[in-house]
């Protein structure tokens, strides 16, 4: 199936009001793939419309046929994970492994949500006071605007559409403009599926920022749920304030990843490849930080500086590459900055560090003797480079790893009592104990502090679509 280079609005591919277009390349090498509808915000406001127009027959649908409807999107993207693992490959540049792993992981969003969706509980008792009955039942909280970034670009936009739709509610999805494409391929299988038109809509404003104010100003909209930075978080909160629309966030991470004394070196290093290199290192539950003891720091260092020299380098589309392209020349510039600041502090190259000429590429890199504190060591970095702190103390490694401002994730490698005990007292809304891959559709994934707000997947994310309602009932 080939992506679809329109908005979805009200059920049918349509251009955007004015025509205009964006190209949408292929980061490998620069090449366009395709010119991609650049929505105006009248054709944003427009798809508001058709998802408010939409909302009360899905609300009224049966939770049984939403939850058919979810389990057939399951299905055909199973079915077709290489189709789009091939789409995620052209636009993002990841490599074709990671790509064909989010599809499937895309695809269990809407297999754990079809199960969800007939499972919404609610309340029933009496007053304690025996003067009436005490009904609470949920209900779809309405429109939702979701919006995704460009790392994840299918497997963000299954987590939050799943839960919303099997909740009943209606969603305008806006995609980041660097993976449009990806964000079409899973919409068209929703059509296929047969979600009722206006249910789910698709835009790309161009420029974002004014067209995204007004759907969040829109009275129709009461949900907002947002994957990415933790300051365009902070921006859409403002906005969502406006008109106090509820809202999910998802935001920015700095996880740690603390090798304790004792650790299981052989495990550590296997687990921080999984943990930094998955995606490239493009997650905001990378490892970002590691922290490392002074008793293992040298052998972990020769450990995981080898793991990393083995793998290969180069565009996705060739499956015999483990590392593919950055999403954008921008995004390698950030992450070859950030070396170089590190560097210039005091860190030592022990691999890689130079980006090619060609392509958004930046190679594995670990980087030794950073310091706690550095500017590499408070950015998530967002890229596949490991930057390596020694600490003495089990006390000292839990509070640099608690002096951040971002709480999403972290990992702890010890003997098991120990790394639990540290576990317990890392600020964060996930921990990952001797593992490097915490990410399952059927677990609450959120953060704490400024990494964001509620909790998408498990039997939680559905809740962040639903609203209490309370009926009192005489006795």
């Amino acid at each position: 199936m080939i992506s679809p280079h329109d908005l979805f609005i009200d059920g049918q591919w349509r251009p955007a009001a004015d025509g205009r277009r964006f190209p949408v390349h292929d980061p490998a090498d620069g090449s366009e793939l395709a010119r991609f509808a650049a929505a105006t915000e009248s054709d944003c406001l427009a798809a508001v419309d058709a998802a408010a127009d939409a909302l009360a027959g899905w609300a009224a649908t049966p939770p049984r046929q939403r939850s058919e409807i979810l389990r057939a999107c399951f299905d055909i993207l199973t079915a077709e994970r290489e189709q789009l693992a091939a789409v995620i490959v052209a636009e993002n540049g990841k490599a074709y492994a990671d790509a064909l792993g989010e599809a499937a992981y895309a695809a269990e969003f809407f297999r754990w949500f079809a199960e969800e969706a007939v499972r919404i509980g609610g309340d029933f008792r009496l007053s304690p006071s025996g003067d009436k009955t005490i009904v609470v039942r949920r209900d779809p909280i309405g429109v939702s605007v979701l919006i995704t970034p460009w790392n994840f670009p299918a497997a963000m936009a299954t987590r939050k559409i799943a839960p919303a739709l099997a909740a009943g509610c209606s969603v305008v999805l806006k995609p980041a403009t660097q993976t449009p494409l990806t964000a079409a391929y899973i919409v068209e299988v929703l059509r296929r599926a047969g979600v009722p038109a206006g249910v789910v809509n698709l835009v790309t404003p161009v420029p974002t920022g004014p067209a995204v104010s007004a759907m969040l100003h829109h009275p129709a909209v009461r949900k907002l749920s947002f994957t990415g930075s933790t300051g365009v978080g902070r921006l859409l909160l403002r906005e969502a304030a406006d008109q106090v629309v509820s809202s999910s966030m998802e935001l920015g991470g700095n996880a740690p990843f603390v090798v304790l004394p004792g650790a299981d070196l052989d495990a550590a290093v296997e687990g921080a490849m999984v943990a930094k290199m998955r995606n490239g290192g493009c997650a905001c539950t990378a490892a970002n930080r590691f922290y490392v003891h002074d008793s293992l720091v040298d052998e972990f260092s020769t450990r995981i500086t080898v793991a990393m020299k083995e793998l290969t380098m180069g565009p996705g589309a060739d499956r015999s590459n483990d590392v593919g392209a950055l999403v954008s020349p921008e995004e390698r510039d950030k992450v070859s900055r950030l070396v170089e600041h590190a560097v210039a502090e005091g860190a030592t190259v022990a691999l890689g560090g130079e980006a090619p000429a060609i392509g958004a590429f930046y190679p594995p890199t670990v980087l030794t003797d950073v310091r706690h504190g550095s500017e590499i060591n408070r950015t998530e970095i967002f890229g596949p480079v490991t930057a390596i702190v020694s600490f003495s103390d089990v006390d000292e490694a839990v509070a640099m790893a608690n002096d951040t401002i971002y709480g999403l994730i972290a990992y702890v490698y010890g003997d098991p009592g120990q790394a639990l005990a540290v576990a317990q007292r890392i600020d964060a809304g996930m921990v990952a104990v001797n593992r490097g891959v915490l990410s399952d559709p059927a677990a609450p994934f959120g953060g704490t502090k400024q990494s964001g707000l509620g909790r998408e997947g498990s039997s939680e994310g559905i809740l962040e679509f639903l609203e209490e309602k309370y009926i009192g009932i005489e006795v």
